[in-house]
């Protein structure tokens, strides 16, 4: 079968609350919210959201592992409302270095036990 989908990275299901603020051009803070890893690769995550995030927004999470946090940025990839009115937004991580890889590569061994790679 074949497939349009360009990620480098492989991906992992997840299933975890993330807190995330959404910051215009200028780095203020637009709005805040709560919302669900779905799936989360090395390059990025997709987020379920009860509200829509614009998509002119940088999108700034926190991730907790245990006892660590960890804090991303990343940019709107695609979103979409799905049939149960929640949305989905896949964001494409920016300024990345080797801690916040290997957090994620931490982060992403703690579910690939519980479920499969996508």
């Amino acid at each position: 079968m074949a497939t349009d989908d360009k990620r480098i990275d492989p991906r992992v299901v997840s299933s975890n609350l993330l807190s995330y603020v959404c910051l215009d051009e200028n780095d203020h803070e637009k709005m805040q919210g709560m919302g669900r890893t779905l799936n989360v690769s090395e390059s990025g995550i997709l987020l379920e959201t009860h509200i829509p995030i614009d998509p002119h927004h940088i999108v700034s999470l926190t991730i907790a592992l245990e006892n660590d946090l960890m804090d991303l940025k990343g940019k709107i990839a695609h979103s979409s409302k799905r049939e149960d009115g929640k949305f989905e937004s896949g964001i494409e991580l920016m300024e990345m270095n080797e801690q916040k890889r290997r957090f994620l590569r931490q982060y992403m061994l703690i579910f690939r036990g519980q479920e499969n790679m996508i």
